[in-house]
C-alpha cells in the first residue's frame, strides 16, 4: 500500500486530495498544526479513513518527526498561509509559512530518505501568483516570475528552492504552478467563495449587498477536484518537473458576478455590487491565464469542469448550506 503525507490537509485542496487518494488505495496521513486544530472536526467527518499528525511546517523537528511515524512514499507540500490579502497585513509570517516552510519540508525528507533519495517523491504547491506582473500572456512554465505580493515571492521562494533541491540531491521534487482554483470547499475570504455565499443569502433575503474590491481583474479559474489529479499524476512520472496547470481561459470577476447572480434568477446585479477602495490590493495582478499545454501532453491532464458548471456548483452548495443554517 502507497503511503502519502499531506501537508494543509485542512484546505480544499487537501480536502479532495486526501479523497483521491484513499479512492487509488492509499495509506493517508494529514499534517494538522496545533493540538485543538478548529478544522480537525471537519477533516476527521469529511476524511476519516486519513490519519492526523501534528506537526508544523515552520518547525524542522516537527516534520522529521512526522516523517518517521507516516513513512510516506510521497509528499504532499500544501500547507501555507494562502489568502493573498493577509499577506500584506502579516509578510513576516507569510514569509516564514509560505516560503521558509517549504525548505523546511524538502529539509526533513531529505532527510528522512537519506542516501535513497528516490524512495520519497514530492510535490509543492506552487501559485500563478507567482507571475504578477505578468510578462507574457498565456503564462508557460517558463515565463519570467514578477510577484506583487509577500504571498506570490514567498511562493516564487519555495518554488525556487524545490529546484534547487531536485537539481542538488537528484530529490524526485515536482512543482505545480496552479492557477486559480476553487469549489464548495473553498473559504470564504476567497472572491469566488465570498461572491456565491454573498448570492446565496441575498436571494434569500438574509443579506443586502456584496462589497467588492477591484471586479475587472481577471483569472484563469478551474476546478479544485480536477486539479488535485494534477498534483497525483506528476508523481507518478519518471522524472520530476514542473509543470502549469489551468484551464487555458480567462474570466473577469464580473463574469463571475454574472453568472452567479444569474444562477438566483437575477440579471441586473448593479444594485447588490458596492465597490470599495478597501478590498483594493496595494499592487494589482490583472490578469492571469495559464498555458497547461505540457501537463495535458506530458501527464494527460484536462480540466473536466468549466467555469459556468464551477460558478452554478458553488451557488447551488451555498443556497443549500444557507437554507439549513436559516432554517428554511
Amino acid at each position: 500500500m502507497t503511503r502519502a503525507l499531506i501537508t494543509g490537509i485542512t484546505g480544499q485542496d487537501g480536502l479532495y486530495l486526501g479523497e483521491l487518494l484513499l479512492a487509488k488505495g492509499y495509506e493517508v496521513f494529514g499534517l494538522i498544526r496545533g493540538q485543538n486544530n478548529p478544522k480537525r472536526a471537519l477533516v476527521e467527518a469529511t476524511l476519516p479513513g486519513v490519519k492526523l499528525l501534528t506537526g508544523d511546517i515552520t518547525d524542522l523537528s516537527s516534520l522529521i518527526r512526522v516523517l518517521a511515524v507516516s513513512q510516506p512514499d510521497e509528499v504532499y507540500n500544501l500547507g501555507a498561509i494562502s489568502f493573498v490579502a493577509y499577506s500584506w497585513e502579516n509578510a513576516h509570517l507569510t514569509s516564514d509559512v509560505t516560503g521558509k516552510g517549504v525548505l523546511n519540508v524538502l529539509e526533513a525528507v531529505r532527510l528522512y530518505a537519506g542516501d535513497d533519495l528516490d524512495k520519497v517523491r514530492f510535490y509543492q504547491a506552487s501559485s500563478s501568483e507567482m507571475f504578477g506582473k505578468v510578462q507574457q500572456v498565456p503564462q508557460t512554465e517558463d515565463t519570467l516570475l514578477w510577484p506583487r505580493s509577500p504571498y506570490g515571492v514567498a511562493k516564487v521562494f519555495g518554488h525556487y528552492m524545490t529546484i534547487n533541491y531536485r537539481e542538488s540531491y537528484g530529490m524526485h521534487a515536482s512543482s505545480g504552478i496552479l492557477f486559480n482554483h476553487e469549489s464548495p470547499r473553498r473559504g470564504p475570504e476567497f472572491v469566488t467563495r465570498k461572491v456565491s455565499q454573498a448570492v446565496a443569502r441575498i436571494s434569500l433575503g438574509l443579506q443586502d449587498e456584496i462589497v467588492m474590491g477591484n471586479i475587472d481583474a481577471k483569472r484563469d479559474w478551474g476546478f479544485a477536484g480536477d486539479y488535485v489529479e494534477a498534483m497525483w499524476r506528476m508523481l507518478q512520472q519518471d522524472e520530476a518537473d514542473d509543470y502549469v496547470i489551468a484551464t487555458n481561459e480567462t474570466h473577469s470577476i464580473r463574469e463571475l458576478l454574472d453568472l452567479s447572480f444569474r444562477a438566483v434568477g437575477i440579471d441586473d446585479w448593479s444594485g447588490y455590487v458596492r465597490q470599495d477602495p478597501a478590498f483594493m490590493r496595494p499592487a494589482e495582478v490583472d490578469l492571469l491565464i495559464g498555458d497547461a499545454s505540457k501537463a495535458r501532453e506530458k501527464l494527460g491532464w484536462t480540466p473536466t469542469v468549466g467555469f459556468p458548471e464551477l460558478v452554478s456548483m458553488m451557488v447551488a452548495s451555498d443556497l443549500a448550506e444557507q437554507k439549513t443554517a436559516a432554517g428554511i
